[in-house]
């Protein structure tokens, strides 16, 4: 028998939606390049304007929230330093941790408590009250603590409320009873500082892709960081294969299927795994896959270096023979997970395996199509051209990390998420939409006006997943918002959500006809490019690998290094992202004008230096989370995992 299952969504969510639609009816289907219209009244100008003072905003917020929790912990380190705040804290102690403190100032070395001073500032709250109370040297502490450890071990014999009359509490003060005395009522209390109990073949293979995948990142972002040096000194080296068309392909393919693709298929059997409570199939087809991946991005490097591409295919500048090992072992990948997902032990398929196996599918069947010769003549490659280039993004990278993003999020919040019925919805109209936006790349092309216009009518429509996403993201996050300040996993998510939201409506606003007028063959291109390859997907990658990997291995990377990491990755590519969109509307007007092109060149090179330096401060924030990484895997031997 079969059973559907239906999906209300909220009475507001619809009606927003509706409206949503009600407004972009009008003017995606005929828009014109008119000469009247003030260039900064057009709407596509003036949703990314706004756009773009929404990232400002955020990266505000979140300093701000940065600010306040270290102003919080400074008057924390000074309430530390009054004896009477910790008397307070005294009282309020716990056996096992009381014990503790009083063994250490046995063998501490102890000073006034005016004259205490803390190594951390961002520690803990707890770390710092045991090293005041184990260091502080204070005529009353000896007591207070002896009194305290009295009172703590003191023990009733058993029978001072007990008889054998039965209890009568008219104002229900007693909450259970027991004839046991041998067994007396407690509270069970949750350690939260827990480890993940999982099958150790499933952690060998997650820590192995996220491994490959952090080599990946600093090899590809090196690269690119050389290629934005290029701009600046075009005459750095002399060596061909150093050459600017030949490492630009090195740089997006390394970065695309070493980086983001191994990084999103670790976790991804992660994820599968635990929402299906089984184990992975087959270990041989996992360990296999993530050999033919790194084998086909190792010699498509060496070839690509070597001169031997694939032609003017965006993204696709590997011989087939080469992507043919890659998509070996996405079909051994994908075959792994159904089959985990089809032996699962829980009746639903959780929406994250709807995103994973979507994109999945998508993939294998874009890359069959991609390399597939014998239609792709003249227009026709063109147009094959689009769809390959945007479904790798939005069909692989995109749909993937959103289906990690709805296991992790909340995950990390410890609550679910808001509505299973906005991801389904988010899903099938991502699956409906993005898959012919492709050639609004292409507009003002010789392919025909109607596959242009059908393109920028589905680029409009996207509008409906990603505010159907990010409402479920920010809505689960919804009350959590005061935990930014105290954890380094949240600001990556953060991060990375208001980025999907931005970067792909921004990306909708730039299919528009006049838009694309003004920014197409501009660096404004790159910094969308950016914007949602490195804002979107890896942020979420980031927040997704330091929620899980730490807890894998039972070791905490230092907050403090995690929080550079995330500072000098934002701030990069802030400057990156403003600096070319800022760049890339001047080029595009100049080129409107009908200024000579070597002015649009001369006009760029400010820009370009920025692009650098934000590079720059990106590869360094690389550097970190690879150091970051490093430390937590040092600790994986001495791995011992407790029940959570």
């Amino acid at each position: 028998m079969l059973r559907i299952q239906t999906y209300i969504l909220p009475d507001a969510v619809k009606y927003t939606l509706l409206a949503l639609l009600l407004l972009l009816a009008g003017p995606i289907y005929g828009q014109e390049v008119g000469s009247d219209a003030s260039t900064l009244g057009e709407p596509g100008i003036i949703g990314t304007i706004v756009l773009g003072a929404m990232i400002v905003m955020v990266a505000a917020f979140i300093a701000i929230f940065r600010v306040i929790t270290l102003f919080k912990k400074t008057n924390e380190n000074r309430q530390l330093r009054k004896w009477e705040y910790l008397k307070e804290v005294i009282v309020k102690l716990e056996r096992g941790d009381l014990e503790k403190i009083i063994k250490e100032r046995a063998e501490s070395v102890k000073v006034a408590i005016s004259a205490l001073t803390f190594s951390n500032l961002m520690a803990s709250t707890s770390s710092k009250i045991r090293y005041a109370l184990v260091h502080t040297e204070h005529p009353e502490i000896e007591a207070l603590l002896r009194r305290k450890n009295e009172r703590l071990h003191y023990q009733l014999s058993g029978t001072e409320l007990g008889s054998h009359l039965s209890s009568d509490d008219p104002r229900g003060l007693v909450v259970s009873q027991t004839k046991d005395i041998s067994s007396p009522i407690f509270d069970e209390k949750q350690d939260a500082n827990f480890k993940i109990v999982t099958d150790q073949n499933l952690v060998r293979v997650v820590l192995a892709y996220i491994a490959t995948s952090v080599f990946w990142l600093l090899f590809g972002t090196f690269i690119g960081l050389l290629l934005g040096v290029k701009f600046i000194l075009p005459d750095l080296d002399g060596l061909p294969f150093l050459s600017f068309g030949r490492i630009r392909p090195v740089h997006t393919n390394a970065v695309f299927w070493g980086w983001t693709s191994l990084a999103m298929i670790g976790l991804g059997y992660f994820v599968v795994a635990r929402t299906s409570n089984t184990k992975i199939y087959s270990m041989h087809w996992a360990w296999g896959a993530l050999i033919l991946m790194n084998l086909s991005v190792t010699i498509g490097t060496i070839a690509l270096m070597a001169g031997v591409n694939n032609g003017g295919g965006e993204y696709r500048e590997y011989v087939w023979p080469i992507m043919a090992l890659f998509a070996v072992g996405l079909i051994l990948t994908f075959a792994n997970f159904y089959k985990m997902v089809a032996r699962r032990a829980t009746r639903e398929i959780y929406v994250s395996n709807w995103y994973i196996f979507g994109a999945c599918i998508w993939t294998i069947v874009l890359t069959i199509i991609g390399y597939l010769p014998f239609y792709q003549e003249g227009l026709g490659e063109t147009i094959i051209q689009g769809y390959y280039m945007h479904q790798g993004v939005g069909m692989w990278f995109m749909t993937f990390t959103l289906g990690l993003m709805y296991y992790f999020l909340p995950s990390a919040l410890n609550k679910p998420i808001y509505s299973y019925a906005l991801g389904i919805l988010a899903f099938w109209t991502q699956m409906l939409f993005y898959t012919l936006i492709g050639t609004h790349h292409f507009v003002f092309s010789p392919i025909p006006w109607w596959l242009q216009t059908i393109a920028i009518v589905f680029s409009a429509g996207m509008f409906i997943p990603v505010f159907a996403g990010t409402t479920n993201f920010l809505l689960t996050m919804r009350g959590s918002f005061s935990q930014i300040g105290r954890s380094y996993v949240l600001p990556f998510m953060l991060v990375g959500v208001i980025f999907y939201f931005i970067g792909s409506v921004q990306g909708s606003f730039q299919a528009f006809r006049f838009t694309n007028f003004v920014w197409h063959f501009t660096d404004f291109n790159v910094a969308h490019s950016h914007m949602t390859m490195y804002g979107i997907v890896s942020f979420f990658l980031w927040g997704c690998i330091y929620a899980l990997i730490p807890k894998l291995i039972g070791k905490q990377p230092s907050q403090l290094l995690v929080g550079v990491h995330f500072w000098l990755s934002f701030i990069g590519l802030m400057a990156y992202t403003f600096a070319l969109m800022v760049g890339g509307t001047l080029k595009g007007l100049s080129w409107i004008e009908g200024a000579p092109f070597i002015e649009s060149v001369v006009l760029m090179v400010p820009y370009w230096l920025w692009r650098a330096i934000g590079g720059s401060f990106m590869f360094f924030g690389h550097l970190v989370f690879w150091y970051n990484i490093h430390q937590v895997y040092k600790g994986w031997k001495d791995m011992r995992l407790k029940t959570a």
